[in-house]
């Protein structure tokens, strides 16, 4: 026997060994083929090369990488290559996208004073990259063109309770600038609130005390924000559709057909722009009017008020409106046994300049799993039992547009064959945090359970249970007292899963590590290999840990013997949100009752009198009787579904998933299809695209999320006959999910 073969032969007996200390079977496989699939993560976890991902991420980050910019192809062409060369079966799809770029930015006190905003990143000593030309200037893609002089309002975060404060001052935005900060919501709903409320223009910033000197030393010296440094972004309506914005529902094909310009419906109308604490300074210093109530005040050393006035501001924006092609690469490792059944591994490469944490910090890891995979495969003849593939999607940055448009493209295969689409974005130091299906929150937690923390030395289940036990959140330490149990969050948006799991209901997972890390280098300059090496996870310790989770998330929705999905979790969570609903119903009708006590009692006209233009607030609607009982009924039919499925899987597996295998595709296809009987073609009110009715982004929070969303927004926004309908409409989602559940468990029987 030659020393290769010889290798082979020792390391297939390797991973096919019992592992003696493995803590318990693993959902969803025999005894023996847990103990292997134990056997091939212990491999895994040994081949993950640091230096690898050190390398590879040094050289993704060299240059900006935008999408449109010629790196940008450079580095989809680089990771296709990786594949190539690592045996994968790997394409490169293209799709031809709007890109606009600034060609004109001005923004200038014209009174008090006459000053004009840098609007410019300085480079800095330490850093080798942070001085290139070819960075795109700070900007926010799709504000729209635009030239507007003004006076100017602080809204603090540009929530509805800021606006509100404002209003009860007597201060009114409609045809002013608003000048307000980052933080409380997703950039894009600061401009969308503001041009409800009739402001003309904004301008946001994030302030010292939030992310600079206020918290610690600034980049280079420490990790806070630089004071020239500002965050890009998009601000497409985003939780009303992703995507392209010329090609709703379709892919941005080249021969796809395009809307207008001036019909696109998910582009603010006023011209937005954010812009670094130093070049907000002058402004705020320049407004007058109320002193801002002290939650509103920032670490500046100057005196916040909101205005209006006397900052007049004159901003002029204008864009070239490019259409330019964007690169999703997707590699295919073909499955032994269920071919036609997919796992999908995806993390976007494009960035705004740089881009080491977001989203190279989460590519290097999917791709040295690729090539651990390959190199296993190759040398001792394993496969996966369903077909892996791993995808680097281009555009995430411009509204998720990459990913969007390939499952608009693909949507039908799609909604056939995808198991799970498991996602990762930025990295860093911390805790482990994952969101998702709740289906796979069982699953999870096993992983989470055997994942070490680099650092402490516990599991990362424990160590996100050590952190909860010290929650400010009743619930949250009320679950961490009781158990180690690692529950999965809700996802909302903002990353690569949306258009998977909420437009086509494909199960999905978004993983990370991070909370441990003090400061911001978020879309701006400064988002380089040397922040992300020196601050955000010097040394790549938990850089390796998420190859760590997400491979054996992957290799084990891969290998299982049937698929590893649980229901009892989710009908759980299901009943919590439920319950939430009553109680927003009821704490609704409370608080309107009490609005409008005070308002026929006079006590705001008391408040009026003693407080400058102080507005008297009028009568609200009575909230009327809302049926609840069909939501009821449906959750308490999916918690006795979800328990007789649990109880047969059960049984199932100890009796060794004695099933053929007809009958395993069978059940596989019934539960990770499970998931679209949650969706409806409609989709939400006033947004179709998002067809989820238990997940969903808040149309007024954008990433985070809204549970049963159609039933919840409709009491947020008292709007009752919709509230009504929306009710009737989850209760047939959840009893379409419960019957086929139930069609599973009978299939088990």
């Amino acid at each position: 026997m030659g020393l290769k073969t010889f290798f082979k032969a020792s390391l297939f007996l390797t991973l096919t060994a019992t592992v003696g200390n493995a803590a318990e079977v693993i959902r969803g496989f025999t005894n023996e083929n847990s103990d292997k699939q134990y056997a091939l993560e212990t491999e895994l976890d040994k081949r993950i090369n640091v230096q690898n991902m050190d390398d590879w991420m040094k050289y993704m980050t060299s240059r900006p990488h935008a999408t449109g910019q010629p790196f940008d192809k450079e580095v989809a062409e680089f990771i296709a290559s990786k594949y190539e060369e690592w045996g994968y079966d790997t394409e490169i799809k293209s799709y031809n996208i709007l890109m606009p770029t600034p060609k004109v930015r001005v923004v200038e006190l014209v009174e008090p004073i006459q000053w004009s905003a840098s609007l410019k990143e300085d480079a800095v000593a330490d850093d080798p990259t942070s001085g290139q030309d070819d960075r795109l200037p700070v900007y926010h893609s799709y504000s729209p063109d635009g030239e507007v002089t003004a006076e100017v309002v602080f809204v603090n975060q540009g929530l509805r309770k800021d606006y509100e404060d404002l209003a009860r001052r007597g201060v009114d935005v409609k045809g002013k600038i608003i000048l307000a900060k980052y933080g409380g919501s997703w950039r894009g709903i600061k401009p969308k609130m503001a041009e409800e409320f009739g402001a003309i223009g904004a301008l946001i910033y994030s302030d010292p005390q939030d992310d600079g000197y206020s918290q610690g030393d600034v980049y280079p010296k420490g990790a806070w924000k630089h004071p020239t440094g500002a965050q890009r972004g998009s601000i497409m309506d985003l939780p009303t559709r992703p995507g392209d914005p010329l090609t709703p529902y379709v892919g941005a094909t080249k021969n796809a057909k395009r809307i207008a310009l001036e019909d696109v419906e998910i582009f603010v109308g006023i011209p937005t722009l954010p812009i670094s604490y130093q070049d907000a300074q002058p402004i705020l210093e320049a407004l007058a009017g109320p002193v801002a109530p002290p939650r509103w005040r920032g670490g500046l050393p100057i005196t916040y008020h909101m205005g209006p006035g006397p900052a007049k501001l004159h901003m002029k924006l204008e864009f070239n409106w490019d259409i330019v092609p964007t690169y999703n690469v997707i590699a295919k490792m073909e499955g032994s046994e269920f071919p036609d059944q997919w796992v999908l591994r995806g993390n976007h490469h494009d960035a705004w300049v740089h881009g080491a944490a977001d989203p190279i910090s989460g590519l290097v890891v999917q791709m040295e799993e690729a090539r651990i995979l390959s190199q296993v495969a190759k040398e001792t003849g394993w496969k996966p039992k369903r077909t892996i593939m791993f995808a680097a999607w281009g555009s995430e940055e411009q509204g998720l547009i990459g990913s969007v448009e390939w499952v608009e493209d693909n949507k039908e295969e799609l909604s056939e064959k995808l198991v799970a689409y498991i996602n990762t974005d930025g990295n860093g130091a911390g805790f482990l945090g994952a969101g998702g299906s709740h289906t796979l929150e069982h699953f999870f937690d096993q992983i989470a359970h055997d994942v070490k923390d680099p650092i402490q030395g516990m599991s990362a289940a424990e160590r996100v249970r050590s952190r909860n036990l010290m929650s400010e959140n009743p619930m949250t330490r009320s679950r961490a007292e009781k158990s180690s149990h690692y529950y999965l969050d809700a996802l909302g948006s903002g990353s690569d899963y949306s258009g998977f799991f909420q437009h086509l209901g494909i199960t999905s997972m978004n993983i990370g590590y991070g909370g441990e890390f003090g400061g911001g280098s978020y879309h701006t300059n400064y988002d380089s290999y040397h922040y992300y090496t020196k601050f955000r996870d010097p040394g790549l310790h938990y850089t390796k840990a998420l190859g760590e989770v997400t491979g054996r998330v992957v290799t084990r929705l891969a290998n299982a013997d049937v698929l590893p999905f649980q229901f009892g979790n989710m009908a759980r969570t299901v009943s919590e949100y439920s319950n939430e609903m009553v109680s927003a119903m009821e704490k609704t009708r409370a608080e309107v009752e009490r609005h409008n006590m005070l308002v026929n009692e006079g006590h705001y006209n008391a408040a009026a009198n003693i407080r400058e233009g102080y507005v008297v607030p009028e009568l609200r609607e009575e909230v009327p009787y809302i049926n609840l009982s069909p939501m009821q009924n449906s959750v308490d039919r999916l918690i006795a579904s979800a328990e007789a499925f649990d109880d047969a899987y059960k049984a199932m597996g100890a009796a060794g998933f004695t099933l053929s295998r007809s009958d395993v595709d069978k059940l596989d296809k019934l539960m990770y299809q499970i998931e679209a009987k949650l969706t409806r073609p409609e989709g939400l009110p006033r947004r179709p695209w998002y067809r989820h009715h238990v997940y969903a982004p808040g149309y007024y929070t954008g990433y985070g999320v809204k549970t049963l969303p159609g039933v919840r927004e409709g009491i947020e926004e008292y709007k009752w006959e919709e509230t009504q309908e929306q009710m009737a409409k989850l209760a047939e989602v959840l009893n379409n999910y419960s019957a086929q559940l139930d069609e599973a468990t009978a299939l088990m029987q």
